[in-house]
């Protein structure tokens, strides 16, 4: 799993992004045990993931943050990247961020994107 680790910081709450090709949700569920078996992701307050499978078609989790992972699969279909799991990681910091946590689950997509 590639991870590009910390991407940026508002009121407190933190963000990482993190993927790995993936064929099947198999793959997925490894991906996420292998993430999550680093004790900060694991302490994290949200892992919120999408795939875009070739065989499956989108999946997604939003893991709390809701209408997360839509946006994670929004920007995979618009960029055609399939067999591909991405993770935007958020540890909260104690405000609520409002529509600003779309923006920055898009900010890490991105850089994730710009990176492979």
């Amino acid at each position: 799993m590639r991870r590009l680790g910390h991407i940026l910081t508002d009121k407190g709450s933190k963000y990482a992004v993190s993927g790995c090709p993936v064929t099947d949700r198999a793959g997925i569920d490894a991906a996420l045990k292998m993430l999550k078996a680093d004790r900060a992701y694991a302490k994290a307050t949200h892992n919120t993931w999408g795939a875009w499978l070739r065989d499956g078609g989108p999946i997604k989790g939003d893991d709390g943050e809701s209408g997360a992972g839509m946006v994670i699969l929004r920007m995979l279909e618009r960029d055609a990247v399939q067999d591909h799991l991405i993770v935007v990681t958020r540890w909260y910091g104690g405000k609520h961020l409002g529509g600003d946590r779309f923006r920055h689950v898009q900010t890490c997509v991105r850089a994730y994107l710009d990176a492979i």
